[in-house]
């Protein structure tokens, strides 16, 4: 009967330590995919302000859109809030969908060299951000899972390990792209 006891105590004890193991490298996915989103979130926020200059030299009246853009950049920066910065940085990519619209308007600005770099590095952000939050999803997604089911659950509560919220936009648009009209330039 002691036997049987030890043996189901040690196999108890070898599944809390895998499971434990899972949820360490889960965790870490977590937080490996969260930087591949926050470099990418980095790099549109560096290249918001050469864009707003970009622009502010041709649209002078858009002032107001100009400023909006450069305050949700200041604001995003400053959140770590996942929940709340995925809210910060849709409407952030809204306003560069904005600045990028006004080049429309603009055929100088359309035709600037300058502009068209910036605007083609925007889109490549743009999509790879879409990427990291997809796999940062998928990530907080199992990780979520483990610390929810049983009985990873279990191991889950005895060492604290607890949800992650996922990076989601607030909208139902498919991806958070501006539109941007690459085509030819006259």
């Amino acid at each position: 009967m002691l036997t049987i006891l030890l043996v189901v105590l040690a196999a108890l004890f070898v599944a809390g330590v895998l499971y434990y193991n899972r949820l360490i490298r889960s965790r870490n996915r977590v937080a490996t995919a969260w930087s591949d989103i926050d470099v990418q979130l980095q790099r549109r926020h560096d290249l918001v302000p050469r864009l707003v200059e970009a622009v502010s030299q041709y649209a002078n009246y858009e002032k107001a859109t100009l400023e909006a853009v450069a305050t949700l950049r200041a604001e995003a920066m400053r959140v770590t809030d996942v929940g709340l910065r995925g809210e910060l940085e849709e409407r952030l990519a809204n306003g560069v969908g904005r600045l990028i619209a006004l080049a429309e308007e603009y055929p100088d600005l359309k035709a600037n060299e300058n502009f068209l770099d910036l605007q083609n590095q925007l889109v490549e952000t743009e999509n790879y951000l879409q990427f990291a939050r997809r796999y940062y999803n998928g990530s907080v997604r199992d990780y979520n899972t483990m610390t929810e089911s049983v009985p990873s659950n279990i191991v889950a509560s005895l060492f604290g390990f607890e949800p992650r919220p996922f990076f989601q936009k607030s909208s139902d648009d498919v991806a958070n792209v501006p539109l941007v009209n690459l085509g030819s330039v006259e």
